[in-house]
């Protein structure tokens, strides 16, 4: 397997986060080149949870530059229900034995992942050599050995790659990222995010089995407390360390409950972030020179809500799937930037890695080797 190095790493993810579209490394696939006058792009969902059931397909119907244009299921009875609903044809109808087949589908563009964490790297890899574009629901993968082999396949077969983080094209954690970048407050001194919720009526479900979901509640909703720091700050953390916590492990038999993690940064900005599938929380923080900002509710789909040591903030609720995806569709059509490349997936399982490695050494202070050009927020 060929290794993405360092440097274009750092690059690539520079490039994303600062606004820049993703040419150097990504080009457009020659099956966008042959179509310039396409004016909407063929998605096909892999995985019919609830996630996609109730947030991504409702939002395919409102997007302005995708739409559904086929399914991955391993329930033929999905196949059915799904297909008369939004009208898919028969033939964009796959299951997980037949995947690959979709290469030959040129009404189907681009692939979002919406698996078990343990499948991400499989299907984004497949896709990728299929030739279609791919979205990876996050966390992009178990480890980071598994985004360096998303992000090469993508790079090899010269295919688009975004992770399923959809904040970022939301209007309110799109302001928080001005409030850093144009310093509104002035510097940030002190950040924090929590994202939890509580888990008690299904003990079986595969986000409680290690062996498909790669953790607990730092794998699920730990990604979006680490993304908030990142992007409330402006940079990424150089050290990190860590502590679990478990009060029912009659429960939690296989993955973590609760996780607290401190961070440091090079400017001396200090972060902490708690995430937990036992308590209830979704708050972003932020202490400035001249004031504070914070979102409460911080990462639900809808409604978020904000304010500031100067006001409210109150901008216009609506799908951030819908947004997300239209989004991407605009980089692969238009070559608009990435907003979230899968170098950002890639950061974010190497803050993951660090914290789990504290917690297994008491704790201990961990060292985040990110390049000092990381001059960007999440």
């Amino acid at each position: 397997m060929r290794k993405i190095t360092r440097r274009k790493f750092n690059t690539t993810l520079a490039k994303g986060l600062g606004g820049s579209a993703l040419t150097a490394h990504m080009p457009l696939a020659c099956a966008m080149g042959s179509k310039p006058d396409k004016k909407k792009l063929g998605i096909a969902l892999v995985g019919l949870g609830s996630y996609s059931t109730y947030q991504l397909a409702p939002a395919l119907l409102n997007t302005k530059h995708c739409y559904l244009a086929g399914i991955v299921t391993g329930s033929p009875d999905k196949e059915k229900i799904w297909g008369s609903k939004y009208n898919i044809p028969e033939g964009n109808i796959y299951n997980y034995d037949n995947f690959d087949a979709i290469k030959d589908n040129k009404e189907i563009d681009v692939v979002y992942v919406v698996l078990p964490n343990s499948m991400h790297a499989d299907f984004s890899i497949r896709a990728a050599k299929a030739g279609k574009h791919v979205i990876c629901e996050k966390p992009m993968a178990m480890n980071v050995e598994e985004c360096d082999a998303i992000i090469n396949a993508c790079s090899e077969n010269n295919v688009k790659l975004g992770i399923g983080y959809r904040l970022h094209s939301e209007p309110y954690t799109q302001e928080v990222k001005r409030f850093v970048r144009e310093k509104t407050f002035g510097n940030v001194r002190y950040i924090s995010a929590d994202a939890g919720y509580y888990s008690g009526s299904n003990p079986e479900q595969w986000r409680l089995n290690k062996k498909l979901s790669g953790g607990g509640a730092l794998m699920n909703m730990g990604v979006y407390a680490i993304q908030t720091i990142v992007y409330s700050t402006g940079e990424n953390p150089v050290s990190v360390s860590a502590q679990e916590f478990s009060t029912r492990p009659e429960y939690f038999k296989d993955t973590d409950e609760t996780i607290t993690a401190q961070f440091e940064f090079k400017s001396g900005v200090v972060g902490t972030i708690m995430t937990s599938h036992n308590i209830s929380a979704n708050r972003l923080h932020a202490k400035c020179e001249r004031g504070w900002f914070e979102l409460d509710p911080a990462s639900t789909y809808i409604p978020l809500a904000g304010r500031t040591s100067k006001g409210e903030l109150n901008f216009k609720q609506e799908s951030q799937q819908k947004l997300q995806m239209d989004d991407f569709a605009k980089h692969i059509l238009f070559d608009a930037p990435n907003l979230v490349p899968g170098e950002m997936g890639k950061r974010d399982m190497m803050i993951v890695e660090a914290i789990y490695k504290s917690i297994s050494e008491g704790g201990k202070k961990q060292a985040l080797n990110f390049e000092s050009e990381f001059g960007f927020g999440g």
